[in-house]
């Protein structure tokens, strides 16, 4: 069975409440089998444009990454983000 990736693609607005959604979606999104590939860090783009921090999440499946982000405990915590940074989230399944 294929692995299930989270992206995302953020730029931070709010950095102070913004640290409040990084402490509180760790424990939630680890529940579910994940595990932080990419979480920050240098980054360059080399074409197009996108936002300033990129987060990868590895799941065991594709299903577990979409459970953890439709988990209503997630969902919560996810409206810090929306509040306080510009984001795109995408789910993806991986290769077998």
């Amino acid at each position: 069975m294929p692995k299930g990736y989270l992206i995302g693609h953020i730029t931070v607005r709010d950095p102070e409440a913004y640290r409040a959604y990084i402490e509180r979606d760790t424990p939630i999104l680890e529940s579910f089998g994940g595990r932080f590939i990419i979480r920050g860090g240098a980054a360059e783009v080399v074409e197009g444009e996108t936002h300033q921090r990129h987060v990868v999440i590895e799941f065991p499946s594709y299903a577990a990454a979409k459970a953890a982000y439709e988990d209503p405990a997630y969902q919560e915590v996810a409206e810090i983000r929306r509040r306080t940074a510009d984001s795109t989230i995408i789910l993806v399944e991986g290769v077998e």
